[in-house]
C-alpha cells in the first residue's frame, strides 16, 4: 500500500489518462481517469507556519459515463504503478456526460 504522506505531484504525472480502480462494498467496482494534477499555488502554507513535507496539488478525474456518481468519501483507489491507497474524492459535477472528481492533497 502506498502511503498518502510520501505522495507528490510528479508521482501522478506520468499516470494522466490511466485509470485507478475503484472497488465498491460488494457491488463492483468504479474506473476513474486522472485527466489532470495541479500544483495548487493558491493553497501554500503561510511563511510563519511550519514547513510543508510538499506542494499541495489537485487530482481531477473523470468517472464513468453514467446516471449514477460517487458520493463524497474516502475510497481505496488502486493503480498498477502506485499500488493501492485510501483517497478522499468529492464530485465536482458532470463533464461531457461523465462525473469529474477532486482529490486535494495538502
Amino acid at each position: 500500500m502506498t502511503s498518502l504522506d510520501k505522495l507528490q505531484s510528479a508521482d501522478f504525472l506520468p499516470c494522466i489518462n490511466q485509470t485507478f480502480r475503484i472497488q465498491l462494498n460488494g457491488s463492483g467496482s468504479v474506473d476513474l481517469e486522472l485527466v489532470n494534477v495541479t500544483e495548487a499555488d493558491s493553497m501554500r502554507r503561510p511563511e510563519r507556519a511550519a514547513p510543508a513535507a510538499r506542494q499541495p496539488f489537485s487530482l481531477h478525474f473523470l468517472g464513468p459515463v453514467s446516471s449514477q456518481y460517487l458520493a463524497q468519501h474516502i475510497y481505496r483507489l488502486e493503480h498498477a504503478q502506485l499500488g493501492a491507497f485510501d483517497l478522499f474524492i468529492v464530485p465536482l459535477g458532470p463533464e461531457a456526460g461523465r462525473m469529474r472528481y477532486e482529490a486535494i492533497f495538502a
